[in-house]
């Protein structure tokens, strides 16, 4: 069959997954969003669907006041016994922990701590044992992927701290994932910085703690010479086993705006390459070391049928699924219903690293139609598209001392521009539409009817490239403005991808 990458669109970055008998699962970075670290299952894996979150509770993650881009970074999905672990990091705090769940469709538990440095945590589990990796320096003070054994129950160090590989050569050693297999151990990891220069990196050896072996043709997949191609950025990987025995590479990789234009604004998305082992052990990955957006392959049959979702409104998805919020909410100033939201706005804005009133959900795609209708009774309330507290755009409806206006606003960097406005006099309801371009953003208002455009904007200043970051667009819906009750309903909110 032949199957489309990505096949989780959107800000979904840094995957790591587990197969359990016939399912396979999967979980993401979330970094300054809530609920953390997401969880999708798969049968087949190209079909993924959300099933929940690993950190839900305050008690599990601090992310007050947290930056864009803070939080959460990259974690690792294990089983081992009967037991999920997800080890993740916040870097913030630059704490590694890990929860754990008897029930991935359940809760998790609270953070177990691991007092080694770095980041990009793994866990392997071998013979009573667990290692316990991440990169950054061990208790000799050589950098590298470092590695210790831990008790699991409680997160104690049984081993001191080691450097058991410092990689092919590249910047950014990171995401180091244990393997054994063919009775031998390799140790993934991903080099160049999560940007264009990003690839994946093997060693292998005959102990799980070394010494390891670098493959001699390292890196084993990156796009970063296929200049004039779409799809770049690739690395930061997991492999994982099929039900027939064949292995897979789950990694990120963004989509570029154009052809030549080196701007990503949809954030790192899910990719899924073939790797090949060869008599010697060693392994290949993708087309030539390269990830392509379509690999026509023999291993999924063709009976199955890659989907994919082109619309959401409130009524097709899960608040507690598919929407999330900044930092911890203060969940008494929403109220979420199957066909609308109220939402309380407070004096927190968008312009700072707390917790505004907004709950979103991720962009997936370039071309889209995103609508909603807007009631207002005082502040501000409307859709912003976000990148971060200083890089995004807002369609809102206002109210002022005359009446109401709708208002496009542009944030980019330190400039903070309201572009243009339309009163509506005392009417306090619009509907707010954003049509979405690879390269474009375009604002409009329609009131009774009748649809006025009021500007445009480019993506370019959303994108990684010039606003930083490790996440990518999040379309919002936001209030503000102190209110003693829910000052603003948003209803039949539509996002339609083309």
């Amino acid at each position: 069959m032949k199957y489309n990458n990505p096949v989780i669109k959107g800000f979904y970055p840094d995957p790591s997954a587990c197969k359990v008998e016939d399912t396979y699962y999967l979980v993401y970075s979330s970094f300054q969003y809530f609920p953390g670290v997401p969880i999708f299952e798969s049968k087949d894996l190209i079909n993924w669907t959300q099933i929940g979150h690993c950190l839900t509770r305050k008690s599990q993650v601090q992310l007050d006041t947290v930056d864009s881009s803070g939080g959460v970074f990259a974690p690792t999905l294990r089983y081992n016994n009967g037991r999920f672990y997800m080890t993740t990091t916040n870097d913030t705090l630059r704490q590694n922990f890990y929860v754990w769940t008897d029930n991935i469709y359940g809760e998790w538990s609270d953070p177990i701590n691991v007092d080694q440095g770095g980041i990009d945590p793994d866990l392997y589990f071998e013979d009573g044992k667990a290692f316990f990796m991440s990169n950054g320096i061990d208790d000799y003070g050589v950098s590298g992927i470092v590695q210790c054994e831990i008790e699991i129950e409680t997160g104690h160090k049984l081993t001191p701290s080691r450097s058991i590989w410092q990689g092919s050569g590249g910047r950014y050693l990171e995401s180091p994932h244990l393997y054994k297999m063919n009775g031998r151990y390799y140790l993934l990891a991903a080099e160049g910085g999560t940007e264009y220069g990003h690839m994946v990196t093997y060693a292998r050896g005959d102990s799980p703690t070394g010494p390891f072996e670098a493959y001699t043709h390292n890196p084993v997949l990156t796009n970063r010479n296929l200049g004039g191609y779409e799809l770049q950025g690739v690395g930061h990987g997991d492999l994982i086993q099929d039900h027939d025995g064949n292995w897979w590479l789950l990694h990120l990789g963004f989509r570029q705006t154009g052809q030549y234009l080196t701007y990503h604004h949809l954030g790192r998305e899910v990719f899924l390459t073939p790797i090949t082992f060869g008599d010697d052990g060693w392994f290949t990955a993708g087309h030539e070391g390269t990830t392509l957006l379509s690999f026509e392959t023999d291993r999924i049959t063709d009976t199955i049928v890659q989907q994919e979702k082109k619309e959401f409104t409130f009524e097709n998805t899960d608040w507690n699924l598919d929407w999330c919020y900044l930092r911890h909410p203060v969940t008494a100033n929403y109220q979420l219903e199957a066909d609308k939201v109220k939402l309380k706005g407070t004096s927190i804005t968008l312009d700072v690293p707390a917790s505004p009133t907004f709950i979103g959900i991720r962009q997936k795609d370039f071309n889209a139609i995103i609508s909603c209708e807007v009631s207002l009774t005082s502040g501000e309330a409307g859709i912003t598209l976000y990148m971060d507290e200083n890089h995004r755009y807002d369609l809102a409806l206002r109210k002022h001392l005359e009446g109401y206006e709708i208002i496009e606003r542009l944030n980019i960097g330190d400039i903070k521009s309201i572009e243009h406005t339309k009163s509506i006099g005392q009417c306090n309801h619009a509907a707010l539409i954003i049509k979405s371009t690879p390269t474009h953003y375009h604002f409009y208002a329609q009131i009774d009817g009748i649809e006025t455009l009021l500007g445009t904007a480019q993506t370019k200043y959303l994108s990684s490239e010039i606003a930083g970051g490790f996440t990518g667009v999040v379309i919002g819906l936001y209030a503000t403005g102190e209110s003693q009750d829910f000052n603003a309903t948003f209803t039949n909110f539509s996002c339609i991808y083309s």
